[in-house]
């Protein structure tokens, strides 16, 4: 008997039925994958919330930056007094019922003065810091994923820029532009830049050569969509960590800066400003200078131990 025209192509009917029920199948096997990886990120988000409510470290830093930072934001609701009204009749008075802080050389009430002091301190520092964020990664992705001559060039400006105190940077910069909450900004935003970016850069250097990137280069994606879709979210972790230390730092520079007389200028009661101002009267009124450096210190120690609970929550 003669074989049927085309059997020779007809595959038998378990092997069409097999394929078919793969090809059914496969889109269910992507939405398991899909919904896997959304239940593992889940699963890591959930135990770092947990992690960080378990740390007595990041819990009491949370707890006195978020005071600063309520303070910065409604302070006038909360002063019994101007910061900047004049009382001639009562300078230099200890502290008492009536003002509980003191009062400094001009009669202004030293307690109304620190808690007002927060919001020029904690209005410079965030917009500083994301700046030197928003830099270090922009420099550290393309010098940690193109490498060759753009790494070379780059880092040896970095480097030269590192060799340099911080400080030393920002009041020569200063001296040269002038002194306002803009250019405090922008310098202490620029001075940070390097550090961040040798920060991003070192992760990006171990990034770079992951599986996840390869498969991205093979499918033609470009290196701003690797580097800012791919590499950048992975690195979240110790780009969060030095975002923390950064901040504390700005706080510090901020405040160093006005003690200096280059930053936030009269009759502003930052507290840099108002711990210089309090100088000259430091033997007969400490009170003028002890409670902003009391209120700046919790502050920057605050912000630390949030840096040190983060460091040890996500590197676990």
């Amino acid at each position: 008997m003669q074989r049927p025209s085309g059997g020779e192509d007809r595959a038998p009917d378990g092997e069409i039925g097999r394929a078919e029920t793969a090809d059914a199948l496969a889109p269910l096997a992507d939405m398991a994958a899909e919904e896997a990886g959304h239940t593992g990120i889940t699963a890591r988000r959930a135990e770092i919330i947990g992690g960080l409510l378990r740390s007595g470290t990041f819990v009491v830093g949370a707890a006195i930056v978020l005071f600063w930072i309520l303070d910065a934001l409604f302070w006038p609701y909360i002063v019994p007094h101007d910061p900047q009204a004049l009382d001639p009749m009562a300078t230099l008075q200890a502290p008492s019922f009536l003002h509980w802080f003191g009062t400094d050389d001009l009669g202004r009430d030293v307690f109304a003065r620190t808690l007002a002091g927060a919001a020029s301190i904690l209005t410079i520092a965030p917009a500083a810091t994301a700046l030197g964020i928003l830099g270090g990664i922009l420099v550290g992705l393309s010098t940690g994923y193109l490498r060759g001559i753009v790494d070379d060039l780059v880092m040896r400006v970095v480097d030269a820029l590192l060799a340099f105190p911080l400080i030393v940077i920002a009041i020569l910069v200063l001296a040269v532009l002038g002194s306002s909450k803009l250019n405090v900004i922008l310098v202490i935003g620029l001075v940070f830049t390097p550090y961040v970016a040798r920060t991003v850069r070192s992760a990006t250097l171990v990034e770079r050569e992951r599986e996840y990137v390869a498969a991205a280069r093979l499918i033609g994606e470009s290196a701003p969509t690797i580097m800012f879709t791919e590499i950048l979210p992975n690195i979240t972790a110790p780009l969060v960590v030095e975002m923390t230390i950064r901040f504390g730092y700005a706080i510090f520079t901020s405040a160093t800066l006005s003690f200096l007389a280059l930053g936030v200028q009269q009759p502003s009661p930052d507290w840099g400003l108002s711990i210089n101002l309090g100088r000259a009267n430091l033997e007969i009124a400490p009170w003028i200078v002890l409670f902003p450096a009391a209120a700046l210190a919790t502050l920057v120690v605050g912000v630390n131990l949030l840096a040190d609970g983060l460091r040890q929550v996500l590197q676990e």
